[in-house]
């Protein structure tokens, strides 16, 4: 059994003790005292890679999602009028395969007759999935950072837009560490939109490209990657890693093989890979290794500190959690809300009480904006030894921007589905926009 496989297996054995743990850490009644307080049933979507090449990633978050479901129950489900609603969950494996995410979708609203579908990693899932829930006029939470340049009525974003996490990024590692920069990234939508974004950025910023290459999703051979890497910044540099899924192990095994990882003049900046990918592909080759994030293990708050604490309960104390799964679990709270803001499960109403709906979670004080993303707050941290990331910057709470105005297209394009317009979800403010501002 590989490393990867290995690491999965160890999710399993929880639910057998899962309604044990919550009822104590909850302090909640016994199943039946809480099954008796519910007069319905509202059905939730939970559509994530449970196999495949991104399942070390995803499955941390399909988790995070079922545990806040979990705690709803417990605290007595959704109030829609005299009604208390029991959130059910049908879950369902998007296998890697994006076509797999767009069929699974379409089933999980026309036949389980889901009311919200909380699911997706990478771009390309999402991009599969959107016509769906476009042309149903549905909802989906998307709880991962991503590229920007979309904008859907039928979509929620919980991730990172660009000006919440690799932009704030590059700024700080063209002060901080280098103005050479490589590109690695997986030959996908996320990590190519990404790149072109920091490239724009960089030739604005004074910082100079020294190299670009895109891997494979599930590519283990790295070291003409790795080589090209040394041979374009011998003298060091910044290398960006938007390689998603298991292609990081490979990644970081070789990279450290070549000695760049310990290797004080070369600072790698990823935006993939969180305590659950460090963890998985092992420490010691991610030491010193830099991420930028909205939530991080190590965040010092007490709201962070339960949250671990409750998922660890749930699921393992050997278990992490990170910025996906923090995400995962506030959009789950966050539809709850609205779902009673609304006083209804009915999609196209909590869509409309969703904007202005706040959850204090484990990253802080989120607020669902007018563009259907959130406010997240902008972290760097660097791994240790043991595994987590220490925080060495902390740029507070941006407002997000779905249109990088880095890209000469966007220049002045905003989104807002609270105004009645059918340009709504991109359209051209007279003042303009900066690149920073939300």
């Amino acid at each position: 059994m590989d490393i990867i496989s290995n690491y999965l297996s160890l999710r399993h054995w929880h639910w057998l003790i899962c309604g044990l743990v919550v009822a104590l850490i909850l302090g909640c009644d016994s199943e039946s005292d809480a099954e008796k307080r519910f007069t319905g049933e509202v059905k939730v979507g939970i559509l994530h890679s449970r196999t495949g090449s991104l399942a070390i990633s995803e499955h941390t978050v399909a988790e995070a999602e079922l545990m806040a479901i979990t705690e709803i129950n417990a605290a007595g489900g959704i109030k829609i009028g005299d009604q208390r609603l029991k959130i059910v969950p049908i879950e369902e494996d998007g296998q890697s395969d994006w076509p797999t995410f767009a069929r699974l979708a379409e089933r999980l609203i026309d036949v389980d007759q889901v009311s919200v579908v909380f699911g997706g990693w990478s771009s390309a899932s999402r991009k599969e999935m959107l016509p769906v829930f476009e042309s149903r006029d549905h909802l989906l939470f998307y709880p991962i950072q991503y590229e920007g340049e979309e904008c859907s009525k039928n979509i929620f974003y919980a991730g990172a837009t660009p000006n919440q996490q690799t932009e704030p990024a590059v700024n700080w590692l063209l002060k901080n560490r280098s103005k050479q920069f490589f590109l690695i990234g997986s030959d996908y939508i996320y990590p190519r939109t990404a790149n072109r974004i920091i490239k724009k950025q960089l030739a604005g910023s004074g910082g100079h490209l020294l190299g670009e290459i895109y891997v494979p999703l599930g590519d283990k051979n790295m070291q003409p990657a790795i080589n090209e890497i040394s041979r374009a910044m011998p003298d060091g540099g910044v290398i960006i890693n938007t390689i998603n899924g298991d292609s990081n192990v490979a990644f970081f095994e070789t990279i450290y093989a070549a000695g760049i990882t310990d290797d004080a003049r070369y600072s790698i900046m990823s935006f993939s890979v969180s305590e659950e990918e460090v963890f998985a592909i092992g420490p010691k080759y991610l030491e010193h290794s830099l991420a930028s994030w909205n939530f991080f293990q190590s965040l010092e708050s007490q709201k962070a500190k339960e949250f671990t604490r409750r998922f660890q309960a749930m699921h393992g104390i050997h278990r992490v959690t990170n910025d996906p799964a923090e995400a995962a679990y506030d959009m789950v709270h966050i539809w709850a809300l609205a779902a009673v803001k609304a006083n209804s499960v009915d999609p196209a109403l909590v869509r409309e009480a969703l904007p202005g709906t706040i959850f204090e979670g484990p990253e802080g004080r989120v607020e669902v904006q007018p563009n259907h993303h959130l406010k997240k707050r902008v972290l760097i941290g660097e791994v240790q030894a043991d595994g987590q990331f220490k925080i060495i910057h902390d740029g507070g709470f941006l407002a997000p921007l779905a249109w990088s105005q880095w890209l000469p297209e966007n220049a002045g394009y905003s989104c807002d589905w609270t105004i009645d317009r059918p340009d709504a979800g991109r359209f051209k403010v007279s003042a303009g926009i900066s690149a920073e501002e939300g």
